[in-house]
């Protein structure tokens, strides 16, 4: 495989594993809420609660996957296997 087909396979296995872990951090979260919290709260408070848990997975899932991929970038040289998708445009320095 060339550095291009790399890219494009890493995009898509990386998203999927975006989403995959935003899915379990939601519906874990959301579990533990409607087993331990939910009970005690008032039923008109439990929606801004549970869009809160949406929000905060949100944000968990972007600091995992954070902290995955530059882990991921000490243990593999990127450069070595994957090609940039979106190149930088080449300025023209004539005046």
């Amino acid at each position: 495989m060339n550095k291009k087909v790399n890219s494009v396979l890493f995009v898509l296995g990386a998203t999927v594993v975006n989403i995959l872990l935003m899915l379990i951090l939601f519906i874990g979260t959301f579990v533990l809420y409607g087993r331990f919290l939910a009970p005690l709260v008032d039923p008109s408070v439990s929606q801004f609660i549970v869009i809160f848990l949406f929000f905060a997975s949100i944000i968990l899932t972007y600091v995992l996957y954070n902290v995955l991929v530059n882990k991921l970038a000490d243990k593999i040289d990127f450069d070595t296997y994957f090609d940039p998708i979106v190149k930088p445009r080449k300025r023209n320095k004539e005046k």
